[in-house]
């Protein structure tokens, strides 16, 4: 007999068991990441757009120099949220993150709503960091007084005859062929990058330091206390990359004593670098001329410091290859989580035998990416993300609140100080945060929970790996009662 309709959406995967080997040969990663790696995957993710790209973007058009107050007000949010995914990491160190961590507190269909919105999010935000990047390339060949075809230096309608972002579609490949090549050695790739990527950031504090002019701090609040707001809602996915590195527990050495640590070490490390680098953006150049797209080469080249300039962009470039790595990381590893569960086609789950990683979900996801950055503008391409990482937050903070109180006695390596009022502030903040997006995030936002809920009931319910289970314990049982 079938399933009846809503039966089973509130399944739950058992924590007790899931340190079990899960999934059939071709469907295992393997735990090479050390802690360090894992803070390098974190800061990686963080730092990166939001200091060279989305806080000259912020600062001109909706928060003037009072983009600080919007990071710090998405920091405390992301900081909350990241003590609930600290607990998370430390007891459940499986692929998938907040998807992993919701099917397994609340249900399959809230873990399903999670994951399918986190593949839509984490694809868009590798898009909109390539756009990124490739506002800095632009910066560099008209520095080097370059003149390549007008139809690939943009997406249609961001400039005479553009036709596509060339450069970004292609880092979003270039991206999708490093994942390819296996955990370690791409993991190696980020460590070394991020190290030159903080090098660049902090280099970029202390000269810009010393060429600060006060003046440019007033109004601080342009666009009122209401922009500021608006700004940390479009900034936020800048603060939590140790999300999307906590869907790499599975491939960590010591998941469970490390992922916590990583998770708030990259955290903290960032917001300081964060803070400090809008000071100096604002306080440099008055905020009604930042560049929207490369802001701090501008912001040098506008006091006579060109040569820094150009290093800041090639540096910006580099860097920001780090937040495409962490994300399309983390959606490639929540599809293979999803797949390896039931709840989407096991084609996807499959992994390289050589490199043992899920190859085939990387290409596409890299060929997605490389769609959207390429025809889309940045503005535009960031209206698919945010509220998905928002929703999935108040998800892990309001599993992690459930779980303590339903399973007190499960060994926890991290526990969220202040319970339950630390992950209560991430709920309203995240909640908060989603009344300040634009209508337009709304409208794509359910068109694609939609399409979700349909796949969901027509095919994820009744193939997921609990369902199988549930009739195969239904049907023995069934046998064993006849004669």
């Amino acid at each position: 007999m079938g399933l009846r309709a809503g039966q089973g959406v509130l399944r739950r995967k058992p924590i007790d068991h899931i340190e079990e080997p899960e999934g059939a040969a071709g469907q295992q990663l393997t735990r090479v990441l050390g802690l360090w790696q894992l803070t390098a995957i974190g800061v990686g993710g963080i730092i990166g757009a939001g200091i060279f790209t989305l806080a000259g973007t912020v600062a001109n058009g909706k928060a003037g120099p009072a983009v600080l107050i919007s990071f710090l007000i998405a920091g405390i949010a992301s900081a909350a949220a990241a003590f609930s995914y600290a607990e998370f990491a430390g007891l459940i160190p499986k692929a998938g993150s907040a998807y992993t961590y919701g099917y397994a507190v609340l249900g399959e269909l809230a873990g399903w709503f999670i994951g399918w919105d986190l593949l839509l999010e984490y694809t868009a935000i590798v898009a909109v960091v390539a756009i990124g990047i490739s506002g800095y390339f632009g910066f560099l060949l008209g520095e080097a007084g370059l003149d390549l075809p007008a139809w690939m230096l943009g997406a249609p309608g961001t400039g005479p005859s553009h036709r596509v972002d060339l450069f970004a579609a292609v880092l979003c490949l270039l991206i999708a062929y490093l994942l390819t090549l296996g955990i370690k050695n791409a993991a190696r790739f980020e460590t070394i990058v991020v190290g030159l990527k903080v090098l660049v950031v902090i280099v970029v504090i202390a000269v810009g330091f010393f060429h600060i002019n006060t003046a440019n701090y007033e109004p601080f609040f342009p666009f009122g206390v209401s922009g500021a707001f608006t700004g940390a809602a479009t900034v936020f996915f800048a603060v939590f990359g140790y999300d999307a590195m906590s869907t790499a527990a599975e491939e960590s050495k010591d998941a469970q004593r490390h992922m916590p640590k990583a998770i708030m070490y990259s955290l903290a490390i960032s917001m300081v670098l964060y803070v400090l680098a809008c000071l100096v953006l604002t306080g440099m150049q008055d905020y009604k001329s930042i560049d929207p797209e490369s802001g701090f080469s501008t912001a040098f080249k506008s006091v006579g410091l060109s040569g820094l300039a150009d290093v800041i962009a090639v540096g910006a470039i580099i860097g920001i290859l780090t937040v495409m790595f962490t994300f399309m990381l983390g959606v490639t590893r929540v599809w293979f989580s999803m797949s390896r569960d039931g709840l989407l086609p096991k084609w996807f789950a499959k992994t390289s035998a050589k490199h043992h990683v899920p190859t085939r979900v990387t290409w596409i996801v890299g060929v997605a990416s490389a769609a959207i950055a390429g025809f889309l503008p940045i503005g535009e391409a960031a209206e698919l993300t945010n509220i998905g990482i928002l929703l999935a937050f108040v998800v892990v903070c309001v599993a992690v609140i459930v779980l303590r109180y339903k399973r007190p006695e499960l060994p926890r390596s991290f526990r969220v100080p202040g319970m339950p009022v630390v992950p209560a502030i991430g709920v309203c903040f995240s909640l908060w945060l989603i009344t300040f997006l634009e209508w337009q995030t709304w409208v794509r936002f359910v068109v694609w929970f939609l399409v979700g809920l349909v796949i969901y009931f027509t095919y994820s319910r009744r193939r997921s790996n609990l369902a199988r289970a549930e009739r195969e314990s239904a049907g023995g049982k069934s046998g064993e009662a006849r004669p």
